[in-house]
């Protein structure tokens, strides 16, 4: 299963911690951790420096204390956690699965279950929130649904249109309201 992976596992930038301003790139390769560092400075010394490069093999890594307390500095908790499952050979493949695939596992999922899948992690939420996923819940799940209805929840988005026209609390308040 691991030959379905391709040779970047991991690619994260970002700044490090105040008052630096250091920029830092983590890349997780098959075989390596290589983190790269860009000093950024108003110094006259500091100008036109190259950026420093740390690599080490997965086992190397895994030993290395200094540069695991630097990704974490940088990158947090989650990071370091996660680069350290990937130095050990433990991948989470349904985080590296295409968004419309995940898109069509979701599509077979109740609507609760979306919504505790949403607090998993920011893809999972970006997803269970986008007009993608709506418009599929809409079109596939309410019979109510019907061309004329398009133009409409275009406007209006997708998700709106189904808590306003057919989630069942929209129906029991036009019940409520006769």
């Amino acid at each position: 299963m691991a030959s379905l992976l391709g040779e970047h596992l991991l690619e994260v930038t970002g700044q490090a911690p105040a008052p630096s301003k250091d920029f830092y790139q983590l890349l997780v390769t098959k075989k390596e951790v290589i983190l790269t560092s860009w000093k950024i400075s108003l110094r006259i010394d500091a100008r036109g420096a190259p950026p420093s490069r740390q690599k080490e093999s997965h086992r190397n890594f895994l030993k290395d204390k200094t540069l695991k307390d630097e990704v974490f500095a940088v990158f947090g908790k989650r990071t370091l956690d996660h680069t350290m499952l990937l130095c050990q050979g433990q991948f989470d493949y349904l985080e590296r699965l295409p968004d419309d695939i995940l898109l069509k596992i979701l599509s077979y999922l109740q609507l609760k279950d979306t919504t505790l899948l949403a607090q998993v992690s920011r893809r999972f939420r970006k997803l269970c929130n986008s007009d993608k996923f709506w418009e599929e819940v809409v079109r596939h799940r309410c019979p109510e649904f019907t061309s004329d209805m398009e133009d409409v929840a275009k406007a209006m988005g997708w998700r709106r249109i189904y808590f306003t026209c057919f989630h069942p609390s929209a129906s029991m308040q036009q019940e409520r309201s006769k």
